[in-house]
This record gives C-alpha cells, sequence and structure tokens, in this order.
C-alpha cells in the first residue's frame, strides 16, 4: 500500500494534510476523517478534498520546503476552510470558489509563520473564515446551509457519547458515527493523543455544564472539540506531559466559555478554533518561562 501512496506523492500529501487537522503526520488519519466527514455531509467531504488540494497544490507550486508539504502542514488551515464554508453556507458556485481561494490563501498565511518559527496552529484557518463569513453575511444574500438547523434528536446515550462528539466537533461534523471515527483515527497514529484528547473532551463537557452552558449544545460536543486539540498538543508519555495537558486544556475551556457567554464573536460566525489557539499559546508561553527558569 506504501508503494500505491508513492506513486500519488500528492493524494498523499493530502491526506496528511486533512490528519494535520489533530495533528497526525499520518495518512490514515487522513482517510479515516475523509470517511467520517463524507458520512456527515458529501458537501463537506468535496470541500475538503478541493480546499486540502488547494493549499498542497499552492504551496508546491510556490516551492515552499519539500519536508512541509510531505508533511501536510499546509493542508489542515485550508481543509479547515473549506468544511467551515460547507458547513456554513449553502454551497453555491461562490462559495466553492472561495473554498478554493481560501484554501490557498491559507497555505500562504501558514507558511508565513512557519518561515517566522511561530506556533499558530489552525490560526490561517480561523482568520481567513472569520472575514469570509462577515463578507458573505453582509454583502451577498447567500442562505444557511441545511446543516446549521438540521434538528438534534436527544438519546439516552447523550452523556456517553459527548466525550467522542468533541473529536467530531473539531471538523465541523456532529454525527455519533462520525465523531467516533476521528477518535479511531487519532488512537491509530497516536494512542496516548487519543487518550488525552478524550479525557479533555469530558472535562471540556463536565466544567461547562458546571458553568451552566447549554446542555444540548454540550452534549453535541461542541464544548469539549477545541479542548481536544490542546490536549492533542501536548500528549506525552512523561508525567510533566499530563500537567502541561491540564494546563492548555484549563485554559482553553476558560476562554471558550468566556467567548461564548458574551457573544464575542458570533458576528464572524463563532469562535471555531481561536479558544485552542489562545490557550495553547498561552501555555508554551507559560511552558518556555519554567524552562528558562528551571535552566
Amino acid at each position: 500500500m506504501n508503494e500505491f501512496f508513492k506513486k500519488l506523492p500528492f493524494l498523499d500529501h493530502i491526506l496528511k494534510g486533512i490528519g494535520q487537522i489533530m495533528l497526525q503526520e499520518n495518512r490514515w488519519t487522513g482517510l479515516l476523517f475523509l470517511v467520517g466527514i463524507f458520512m456527515g455531509s458529501w458537501q463537506c467531504g468535496v470541500a475538503v478534498l478541493l480546499s486540502t488540494a488547494a493549499g498542497t497544490f499552492t504551496a508546491m507550486k510556490l516551492k515552499y520546503a519539500q519536508s512541509e508539504i510531505n508533511a501536510g502542514l499546509y493542508g489542515f488551515s485550508a481543509a479547515l476552510v473549506g468544511v467551515a464554508l460547507a458547513f456554513l453556507f449553502e454551497t453555491t458556485p461562490v462559495i466553492w470558489v472561495l473554498i478554493l481561494l481560501g484554501g490557498a490563501l491559507a497555505a500562504i498565511i501558514q507558511h508565513f509563520f512557519i518561515q517566522k518559527k511561530i506556533p499558530v496552529f489552525t490560526f490561517p484557518f480561523i482568520v481567513i473564515t472569520w472575514v469570509l463569513v462577515f463578507v458573505l453575511h453582509h454583502f451577498t444574500h447567500i442562505p444557511p446551509s441545511a446543516m446549521l438547523s438540521a434538528e438534534v434528536v436527544p438519546s439516552k446515550y447523550d452523556d456517553f457519547l459527548t466525550c467522542t462528539n468533541g473529536f467530531g466537533e473539531v471538523i465541523f461534523q456532529g454525527g455519533v458515527l462520525s465523531g467516533i471515527i476521528f477518535f479511531i483515527a487519532v488512537f491509530i497514529s497516536s494512542p496516548i493523543a487519543a487518550l488525552y484528547g478524550l479525557a479533555a473532551s469530558i472535562l471540556g463537557a463536565g466544567l461547562s455544564q458546571f458553568n451552566g452552558e447549554p446542555i444540548k449544545e454540550i452534549h453535541m460536543g461542541l464544548f469539549g472539540f477545541n479542548a481536544v486539540l490542546s490536549a492533542i498538543v501536548f500528549s506525552g508519555v512523561k508525567k510533566t506531559d499530563g500537567l502541561w495537558v491540564l494546563i492548555a486544556v484549563l485554559l482553553t475551556i476558560a476562554v471558550d466559555d468566556l467567548l461564548i457567554d458574551n457573544h464575542c464573536l458570533d458576528a464572524v460566525g463563532g469562535v471555531f478554533t481561536f479558544p485552542f489557539v489562545a490557550g495553547t499559546c498561552i501555555t508554551l508561553f507559560i511552558q518556555k518561562i519554567f524552562i528558562k527558569t528551571k535552566a
């Protein structure tokens, strides 16, 4: 099978780019993510493929470092731009064009920060999507996607499935099966990352419930997905890794709940993965100070 991907390197780059959404440089993780996305919505699945391809193609044409392209570093923000637009809006021709352009622009912005050695994670996706959502809402009449108004039917398993729903919502998927598939996809690449992510999703749901957030949205995983990403960043086998995971997750949850409660980013579509980026960057700063002090 590895020979197959060697013959189709562009496909390999795309799959790794999709896998990098949850920081996994693994083509099989990316493939399972893609399966889970298509199960939720074919429009989102096609959008992810197109935007990731656009980002990867742009990186290749601009002759960015081949090792970075191989690792999928120019695909994950592009992938999220695509799935976000397909999830939020009816997929008109304008949206398909923006999915391609947004994917390409995400790669360019990602490259800028990679060159500066600034870890911004999904920040290019956030900025591009905020701008596009604001413009589309204020200057076009493109209707929202039917997925936004889809009724979520509660079940007796909601409490149990909340933890995996946190994985699903990272890529805008609310289906139970998608969440489970995403968890398995991370687990086959890094069991420790998947388990830390699972614990973070549970903690995010629990603390948000204690904070009085809507139980329906908690069960959907909307208060857990940012925590999942923060946990994955710091996951590792050392005892100190667990401490950094806890700090990052608590900071991420605090930022998430604060922004949502105050409706700070409603005008641009919501918080997306900003709490993850903020919580993780603050934790990295604290970690850097701690290491310097210890030295």
